[in-house]
């Protein structure tokens, strides 16, 4: 088993660390709210879809069971 040089591995993540572009202030302000909306409307979407689904089934029982 061959061990890398220590030295020579720092290097090369300091390199590729500098290669790094690291987004703005603002784009992480405007990707944070863009997450928080999407997500929300995720929320929004699987509640009405579930609400129709319950419904759906409500219906179905209610019909067969009696």
């Amino acid at each position: 088993m061959a061990f890398a040089n220590p030295v020579k591995f720092i290097q090369e993540v300091r390199a590729e660390v500098s290669k790094v572009v690291w987004p703005t202030r603002r784009e992480v302000v405007l990707t944070t709210i863009m997450v928080f909306i999407m997500a929300a409307l995720t929320a929004i979407f699987f509640s009405i879809v579930d609400l129709l689904i319950r419904t759906g089934l409500t219906g179905v029982l209610s019909y067969f069971g009696g």
